[in-house]
């Protein structure tokens, strides 16, 4: 029944990073370089999370330069560290695009850096990719979305739970942000669309970098404990997630229990936890560490000879540089140019390779199309995919289940050129009122 239609104020004086581009023989790229943004924090409560990301853009970028550059010219990677700052994001956006004019920026991870950010991509009109799965509701003409929409992850997750788990009650766990407030507004409404009563749905958020789980986990332990199969979605984020999983193990809650499925919880995360007790927990993405194909195999090689580390692990978001980067040095050579408005009508259409044996292409939205995956943990900190689906899924902006956005949709295409065109209004704007 799956349903596809549609801090520290102290980093304000961190010094940009420059990295650039390695001297080659001679096929070498030549000439002025084309400056990459990094907006990946480096530190704060999300470096957890996001200090792989830059590592994974500058070895793609290490790559490109290897392979000839773009349009003949060395890439330059200019980096900095928004530190988990919310307000710093803008800066930072700011100073890559007004001071650096860089030519694209990857980055971000929460959707409230992501929204710090879209006015001043926006007025300096810069090109965002956006790596990370976040709550729908949104399309802008600068960013591109190569992370999951809530069709791509969340609805999926809990068709699977349904199907497969036998789920009838619900807790819906999120750190306190718009991610999880809009993406759980969304799963509530998707589950009583379903006919799965209020009081089976349990919500509760806390702030980011939360740390004491004790009374929340026994709460969840009392809601699944009434006689009816549970499930925990958690949409929580960063470092939260340590003490979380802690504390799940030492209530002795195991999967057969009540299951919990992380859309935030990757191989990266896992590596700082002793997985033993969460082995059965499981996480939905569109690409898993573990998946089986050439490709990912390759993409592993590359990873670890450029990281130096063996022990080290890739995940769902570096994926999602890892085609954003491609469709951009894909559009950027089909243009001939580095031109923003030239460069962003190039990206729709563009198709590349994804790591999971198939193709990802860039849809008139500014999303993509994805496998959803989802995977069991593993004591080793790898996920066994259990499930998938039997083909791609096209990113949705506006969610089928709000009635606010059920009649909007996007298309970046001229005429329309709308990120929210209500199709019953016939209207660019948003909703009826």
């Amino acid at each position: 029944m799956m349903k596809f239609s549609s801090a520290a104020k102290a980093a304000l004086c961190a010094t940009t990073l420059s990295i650039a581009a390695p001297a080659f023989a001679q096929d070498a790229p030549s000439g002025e370089p084309i400056k990459v943004g990094i907006l990946h924090s480096l530190s704060g409560t999300m470096a957890i999370s996001e200090t792989t990301l830059k590592d994974v853009m500058l070895m793609l970028i290490e790559r490109q330069n290897a392979a000839g550059g773009v349009l003949g010219r060395p890439l330059e990677a200019v980096v900095v560290d928004p530190a988990s700052d919310w307000p710093l994001f803008a800066e930072r956006a700011r100073e890559l695009l007004e001071v650096e004019e860089v030519s694209a920026v990857f980055g971000n991870w929460t959707s409230v850096s992501r929204k710090s950010v879209l006015p001043v991509f926006e007025e300096l009109n810069g090109i965002l990719f956006y790596p990370v799965q976040y709550e729908g509701e949104e399309s802008q003409r600068n960013v591109f979305y190569t992370g999951a929409a809530p069709n791509q992850q969340a609805i999926p997750a809990v068709d699977y739970l349904i199907a497969e788990e036998g789920i009838e009650r619900w807790v819906l766990a999120g750190t306190d942000y718009v991610y999880p407030r809009t993406t759980n507004r969304i799963l509530e409404a998707y589950l009583l669309s379903l006919g799965v009563a209020q009081e089976d749905i349990m919500v509760n958020y806390t702030p980011f970098g939360h740390s004491d789980w004790q009374t929340i986990v026994s709460d969840i332990a009392a809601f699944g404990s009434e006689g009816m199969k549970t499930a925990v979605v958690s949409t929580i984020n960063g470092d939260a997630n340590v003490p979380f999983y802690r504390e799940l193990g030492n209530q002795g809650i195991s999967a057969e229990d009540i299951p919990v499925v992380a859309f935030s919880v990757g191989e990266e995360e896992l590596a700082g936890l002793d997985t033993a007790p969460l082995v059965g927990h499981l996480a939905a993405w569109n690409y898993f560490m573990s998946v089986d194909t050439d490709a990912n195999y390759d993409f592993i090689d590359d990873w670890i000879e450029f990281i130096g580390d063996e022990d080290r692990v890739t995940n769902d978001p570096m994926e999602a540089h890892y085609i954003g980067f491609n469709m951009w040095v894909q559009a950027v050579e089909a243009a001939g140019t580095t031109d923003v408005d030239t460069v962003i009508d190039s990206l729709i259409g563009q198709t590349v390779p994804n790591l999971s044996g198939g193709y990802s292409a860039m849809m008139p939205n500014h999303h993509i199309t994805k496998p959803v995956l989802v995977g069991e943990i593993q004591d080793d900190g790898q996920f066994s995919i259990v499930w998938e689906t039997s083909g791609l899924v096209a990113g949705d902006a506006w969610s089928d289940y709000l009635p606010d956005s059920a009649n909007l949709i996007s298309d970046w295409r001229a005429p329309m050129s709308c990120g929210n065109f209500n199709v019953e209004t016939g209207t660019c704007g948003g909703a009826a009122e």
